[in-house]
């Protein structure tokens, strides 16, 4: 018989996993709804982008831990209620079984992949119902995970991140994303990130390379050579000559519409050209991350759209505030959507490709954005779902599993809903976490290491943080605190290829694999896949 809601709110013990967007809204309801022990997990700290949305948090708070500041800010207006704060990662050893145990329900408000499964496991570890949730925009869901009754959060997989062909990428862009992914995935990596890295940039067409030692010699920046001519060379090169020997192709463009070459002489006139690397304002451009191409060239709004000459300023005044102001980071670089410079330079590259291939040009803010990969928070949409986290953790406090509900909510109406409500499905037979289902690796064995399988399958698909593996009774490998003569036998495993382990690999094997962290093991039914 289900408990009476005020008796079961006073009573029970909640774990809240995230205090950001979701979570700041979700522990004023939380107090607000009458539940008086309340615990918090998070690792990260205040930011000022976060001001907008995350009320619990000021100015004055920047730099704080999340997880305390909304604990203080919350006590302020509920005294006598206990909270607890752990600034903390939740794949921390400390937040293992026993202490997931303590709790009635878990209550997710996280924005990642990895920690959420994390969190799925340890619940069906410690049997303690999960209530997870996420929200994208003027989109939302909170969903209710109950071992054994409800499906577990990882019953069915999650859609991958967006990617696109490297060919669209390279030749023949039709959208403003695929310009930024060129800037900032080619571009940007080329130019200022790890010099051994596997880019070939590809900007040239795949005809040109006999001249691939020239491109080469074009990107390397000799010390002696003027910063304004180089950035000039670049320019020219990336957006001129690159597109005119792609044009050169011309069973490319039979059905598109065919790109325009772009020089700097074209769109900068020389007066300007000289200048554009000369205004060199410090007090505007500032030191590290605060260096911007915009204040150096005394722009202002980031939702402004740059012309193609604004945009070609802005890329040859980014390039040289990056080789004159931080020179040191050149080489080492992985573009920072919270780098203004980085950003700059990005956005403007963008643009100018953008304008060879006739896509119309966005601003700062928008191509920030998508380089981000940011759907931008709406505060609504995180109060409505903190508000239905809280219904569904009502009725799961109160074992009211008829009522339980999976709730989405919605940008348009459908059947006059914003909010819908859909019953929870039951576990899925061949999840490979909740029901223990094999699962099915088809690898070439004689070419792959044991290395490709623990972190590219166990650590990056199978999400475990410290996989213990073993080929029946003989362990291949382990992570964690382990002695170190151990440590280089496992090194020396890893570097193996699967057939030539000393307990050997083959078709038909069947690989144990386990997390004692996440009390997670799962069977791995190896086929050999020749090629």
């Amino acid at each position: 018989m289900a408990s009476s809601s005020s008796s079961v709110i006073k009573d029970a013990k909640v774990l809240m996993v995230g205090a950001g967007g979701i979570g700041c809204e979700l522990l004023k309801t939380l107090a607000l709804s009458g539940f008086a022990d309340i615990h918090i997990i998070d690792m990260d700290t205040i930011e000022v982008s976060n001001l907008n949305r995350q009320f619990l948090f000021r100015q004055s708070h920047v730099g704080q831990s999340k997880a305390k500041v909304a604990r203080d800010a919350v006590l302020k207006f509920r005294p006598k209620i206990n909270i607890t704060s752990y600034h903390a990662n939740v794949k921390d050893p400390d937040f293992n079984v026993d202490f997931f145990k303590q709790f009635n329900v878990v209550l997710n408000g996280l924005d990642n992949l990895d920690a959420r499964r994390h969190v799925n496991r340890l619940c069906l570890a410690a049997d303690v119902p999960l209530v997870e949730s996420g929200t994208t925009g003027f989109l939302g869901q909170v969903t209710v995970h109950v071992k054994g009754r409800t499906e577990c959060y990882e019953c069915h997989p999650k859609p991958a991140p967006k990617t696109y062909p490297v060919c669209t990428i390279t030749s023949t862009p039709s959208k403003f994303v695929h310009c930024i992914v060129w800037a900032k995935d080619l571009l940007f990596t080329k130019l200022f990130g790890d010099k051994n890295q596997d880019n070939d940039l590809n900007v040239r067409s795949s005809d040109a390379a006999s001249s691939s030692k020239n491109v080469d010699d074009i990107f390397e920046h000799s010390k002696d050579e003027d910063i304004a001519q180089y950035g000039k060379k670049i320019f020219d090169h990336v957006f001129g000559y690159n597109i005119e020997l792609a044009l050169s192709n011309e069973e490319t463009w039979k059905n598109r519409n065919r790109p325009k070459p772009i020089y700097s002489k074209d769109v900068l006139s020389d007066e300007l050209s000289k200048q554009n690397g000369n205004l060199d304002n410090d007090n505007a451009c500032g030191d590290g991350l605060s260096v911007s191409a915009m204040s150096s060239l005394g722009m202002k709004n980031p939702q402004d759209v740059w012309s193609l000459r604004e945009n070609s300023r802005i890329l040859l005044e980014a390039l040289r505030l990056f080789f004159t102001k931080r020179e040191k980071e050149i080489g080492n670089l992985c573009f920072d959507k919270d780098d203004q410079l980085a950003v700059e330079f990005v956005t403007a590259a963008a643009n100018i490709r953008a304008a060879s291939f006739g896509i119309p040009l966005h601003s700062l803010f928008e191509a920030k954005g998508i380089a981000g990969n940011i759907v931008h928070a709406v505060a609504t949409t995180n109060a409505v779902i903190a508000g239905l986290i809280v219904i569904e953790a009502i009725k799961v406090l109160k074992n009211d599993i008829k009522s339980y509900r999976m709730t989405y909510c919605l940008e348009h109406p459908s059947r006059n809903l914003l909010l819908m409500p859909v019953e929870p499905f039951e576990p899925n037979k061949s999840c490979y976490v909740c029901s223990e289902s094999p699962v099915l690796l088809e690898i070439n064995t004689n070419h792959s290491k044991l290395k490709d399988v623990v972190e590219k399958i166990i650590k990056a698909k199978l999400g475990m943080s410290l996989p213990l593996v073993m080929n029946a009774s003989n362990l291949l490998y382990e992570a964690g605190d382990i002695e170190e003569d151990m440590v280089a036998i496992y090194n020396a495993n890893l570097e193996k290829v699967l057939a030539e382990l000393p307990s050997p690999v083959t078709n038909g094997t069947m690989l144990t694999v386990e997390d004692f962290q996440q009390e997670l093991k799962c069977n791995i039914n190896i086929k050999h896949r020749g090629i």
